[in-house]
């Protein structure tokens, strides 16, 4: 198997946070943490705005910062490829949430450490799709190969120019943008 990761069709979310209220049941997250949120964005195109949803969460980077930031080897790769976090390791520093250059890592507030989207190792290792997936009702959210993901939906590795230093961590997320976003990014 190839890198793991996210597809994000932006054209048919809803916007409805199904995702993320699967996500945090499922993992028990008190009011304010979050491992998944929906959140609508906008872009300025021709002098008015263009609105959208989007459904983020830890990209799983090949060149995770927060990886790189971890002093304790708390925050690692998994043997699938996906960026994992060993509580028992954790000291609560706080390193890998200010790495993040997409705010994927929050901090435990009855744990003391810090905490991420694994997408949901537990379940797939039982032969389920991640809990946000499963969850949604226009199947927006997609898990799996990259490589095989790229292929079913015709989406290239670059459609992920609007997020932030995506050159440098080289994010396992693929997002069909509208095209009308994909023409406004283009004018920026």
């Amino acid at each position: 198997m190839g890198r793991l990761g996210f597809y994000f069709n932006m054209n048919t979310c809803l916007g409805c946070g199904a995702c993320q209220v699967a996500c945090k049941d499922l993992h028990g997250l008190q009011p304010g943490e979050f491992f998944r949120r929906v959140e609508t964005i906008s872009v300025e195109a021709g002098g008015k705005k263009i609105y959208a949803h989007y459904s983020g969460a830890c990209n799983h980077c090949e060149e995770a910062n927060c990886v790189k930031a971890c002093p304790t080897g708390a925050m690692h790769k998994a043997a699938d490829g996906t960026v994992v976090h060993d509580d028992n390791l954790c000291m609560g520093c706080g390193s890998c949430m200010w790495n993040c250059p997409n705010g994927a890592v929050s901090f435990s507030l009855t744990k003391g450490v810090a905490q991420k989207c694994d997408a949901c190792a537990e379940l797939r290792e039982r032969g389920y799709e991640p809990a946000c997936c499963g969850a949604c009702p226009t199947r927006s959210l997609k898990f799996g190969d990259i490589e095989e993901l790229q292929k079913e939906y015709g989406v290239s590795a670059e459609d992920r120019g609007f997020l932030p230093i995506a050159d440098i961590t080289d994010p396992n997320l693929i997002v069909k943008l509208p095209a009308n976003i994909v023409k406004a990014l283009k004018e920026v």
